[in-house]
């Protein structure tokens, strides 16, 4: 079974022959799991069998598909934000309407005449198109996006003493959103649309789910529309505790929804498999703070079991995935118990890398260069890693 069909099949509760995998790593332990391997950071993903490729061609591609190589370098994005490197990660130093007069704010402008170029990014993903199960990541959406070029502290007063103003802004983003789904969705033959929007924090939502239920639902339903009248899959990030909503993104018909962050309030998977799950299907929920990093290959083994078993209780409905990026400190035995209890075994994972070295004479070389680099992120754009926007959300 191909990966592309695997999920489709896991996303419509069909047999597989194994669960759809979509992990995502700490940069450090990319580069470990590509030395223990003798491959490529970029070919990680491949020797683990990862079965979706995915790259940004919204704002996220600035803040994650834009790499420096030296702490404090930087750059400004098609919208105006100054990112700048910050331990392995860039991080937003100055918004552009931070601060800015209702008249600035009003003469601002998306950067539609830079559409073309984002969607480019989407091209060498599409080479895997026939295999692997392909998505489009539009985010940051709406409230997301208005906070990155208002700046939180002004973006959440907006929306809490200017209602006006806020909802002026949230339009525009939505316009902006809307475009790049549709041209995104007629361009390429993806398999899934990708909407982000984090609008909750480690214990709460950020604003009340009344005012997002408002102000920000009717936009994101506009965004659905676009995927699912194209009989396209509708996935969709938002960290934190966000429970209260989720019945409202069921109602709008978002499919899938990452990254299921276990130890926020609300947020237990087989909690949400047993009250969401015949609506919803999920991807994410391995807990990369508790046992995956500080338990015993055999607690991360039937740790995962457990998950696996209650979130696939209907057939299926379930892709696995870390509710973050699973950091460096993690044993290997625990990868690799993980792996196993996905139905992917170390033997398997060693037999592709074996593959890997045999198929690219280069592949040492090509690696050694890797590994010297300073910034030793996944060097192929297909390669998501939404645990990125996790670390960069504010906990409010």
């Amino acid at each position: 079974m191909s990966s592309k069909a695997r999920v489709h099949a896991a996303l419509n509760r069909q047999p597989v022959d194994r669960l759809p995998v979509w992990m995502w790593y700490h940069p450090d332990t990319t580069r470990r799991l590509a030395d223990a391997l003798e491959i490529r950071p970029a070919d990680v993903v491949v020797a683990l069998g990862d079965d979706i490729r995915q790259t940004w061609v919204g704002g996220n591609h600035a803040m994650e598909g834009i790499v420096h190589e030296h702490e404090g370098d930087g750059h400004i994005d098609d919208w105006g934000i100054e990112w700048v490197k910050v331990g392995l990660f860039n991080q937003i130093k100055h918004s552009p309407l931070r601060g800015a007069t209702e008249a600035e704010i009003r003469s601002y402008k998306y950067p539609f005449d830079r559409i073309d170029a984002l969607l480019a990014n989407m091209d060498p993903v599409m080479e895997r198109a026939a295999e692997y199960f392909i998505g489009c990541d539009i985010s940051p959406c709406l409230f997301e996006m208005v906070y990155r070029v208002r700046g939180m502290d002004d973006a959440l007063l907006d929306i809490a003493a200017n209602t006006k103003l806020s909802d002026f802004m949230i339009s525009e983003a939505a316009t902006f959103a809307l475009e790049l789904a549709r041209r995104a969705c007629d361009t390429y033959a993806i398999d899934w649309l990708w909407s982000g929007d984090d609008v909750a924090g480690q214990t709460n939502m950020m604003i009340s789910p009344t005012m997002w239920r408002e102000r920000i639902k009717p936009y994101l339903a506009e965004i659905v529309k676009v995927a699912k009248s194209r009989g396209i899959w509708m996935a969709h990030h938002c960290c934190g505790a966000m429970r209260s909503i989720i019945p409202d993104l069921i109602e709008i018909g978002i499919d899938v929804l990452n990254p299921i962050q276990c130890n926020c309030p609300g947020m237990e998977p087989l909690g949400l498999k047993a009250d969401f799950g015949s609506e919803l299907a999920f991807m994410g929920g391995v807990d990369t703070q508790g046992v995956l990093p500080n338990g015993t290959g055999q607690e991360v083994y039937a740790a995962t079991r457990r998950l696996v078993e209650g979130m696939t209780s209907d057939g299926g409905g379930y892709i696995l995935a870390a509710s973050h990026s699973v950091p460096p400190e993690t044993p290997f035995d625990n990868i690799f118990a993980m792996y196993e209890a996905a139905g992917i075994t170390r033997e398997y994972i060693f037999d592709r890398a074996a593959d890997l070295r045999a198929a690219n004479p280069r592949a040492a070389d090509l690696r050694a260069a890797d590994l010297r680099a300073a910034d030793l992120r996944p060097a192929d754009p297909s390669v998501a890693d939404p645990s990125v926007a996790d670390l960069q959300a504010p906990d409010l």
